[in-house]
């Protein structure tokens, strides 16, 4: 398959002059002062939002199980995709080590606390996505071809999407971790990668036989497996090409990253923990997710982001995304 780079750069119109001040340089960087203060790790908050993810967790497969309609368990099922989403985000912050303050603690809680359950290998997921921050699709991009060739047609906007809802995507991906977890490799590095996978599975069956023991097996399967599956795909590529599909490498972080206006609903739901405030994450990854709405907001006193480059919402980018003829 070819691969096709910056179908969607917008035209060097929309790009505004940057106008350095006291805060934020000509390329767009903190300046020394607000990068210290914006790097501050907020470690007891970070412990609160992580409980309560476990929390909201527990109280939806409480009102399922107690309310049991189909209705509720449509709306639950819904909800853990948005936990799997929340687990992952946090995940990611882990991932750059900007949870906690405390290394082993940081690596410890994100593996097995939020990588985990959610099929994760933290570990495997730093070392790529380390490449990804490196060099937007440089030579080591590990996500090259779900940026590439777009905008697509209409139709292959949702035969992606259909493939993901109905855990075609989901599927062939776990049969590999499983795979990989079964296989006996010698090479270091191949036998932690599976030594990993087997932990992951070994959470998992606890889970399963927990559910199955205490409340009921349909919760594991049901409310856990299967939105990981189904709900959570969709979101995943829905929220990776909103941030770099059919863009292109370039020193210009506006050329590689897209932006869209957070809106509350979004942020509830979507991309949780500041996801979306990306092209501030890609400016300077090593911002706590907390301080990314404030950066954003001294990108935008510079000038470098401004409405004419920033989408109004995430469905008119979703609309330029599929809008190949």
């Amino acid at each position: 398959m070819s691969v096709v780079l910056g179908g969607m750069v917008q035209h060097g119109s929309v790009f505004t002059q940057i106008r350095p001040n006291n805060k934020i340089l000509a390329n767009g960087h903190p300046d020394q002062e607000l990068r210290a203060n914006l790097r501050r790790i907020a470690n007891f908050r970070n412990a609160i939002s992580i409980v309560s993810i476990y929390f909201q967790a527990g109280l939806i497969f409480w009102t399922a199980l107690t309310l049991n309609t189909p209705l509720i368990y449509v709306v639950a099922f819904l909800l853990v995709g948005r936990t799997h989403a929340q687990l992952l985000a946090l995940m990611h912050e882990s991932a750059h080590r900007l949870l906690f303050s405390n290394r082993l603690f940081n690596d410890f809680i994100g593996r097995w606390i939020l990588g985990y359950p959610s099929f994760t290998n933290t570990d495997g997921y730093r070392r790529v996505h380390m490449a990804h921050h490196r060099q937007e699709f440089g030579p080591n991009e590990p996500d090259i071809a779900l940026y590439a060739n777009y905008p697509v047609t209409r139709a292959s906007f949702w035969r992606k999407l259909r493939r993901d809802a109905f855990g075609k995507t989901g599927l062939r991906l776990l049969r590999q971790q499983l795979r990989d977890a079964l296989h006996t490799e010698t090479v270091q590095s191949g036998a932690v990668q599976h030594n990993t996978q087997r932990k992951i599975f070994a959470l998992h069956f606890v889970a399963f036989l927990t559910s199955a023991l205490i409340l009921n097996p349909y919760i594991y399967l049901g409310l856990w497996l299967l939105p990981y599956l189904t709900v959570w795909r969709v979101m995943n590529r829905l929220r990776s090409i909103a941030e770099h599909g059919g863009l292109r490498a370039d020193s210009d972080r506006r050329v590689t990253t897209h932006s869209v206006c957070q809106h509350w609903l979004t942020r509830f739901y979507f991309v949780p923990f500041n996801l979306g405030w990306h092209i501030a994450h890609h400016l300077d990854a090593g911002i706590p997710f907390r301080s990314l709405p404030e950066y954003h907001k001294q990108l935008r006193l510079a000038g470098f982001v401004s409405d004419t480059y920033e989408y109004r919402n995430y469905s008119q980018l979703w609309q330029a995304l599929r809008s190949r003829k």
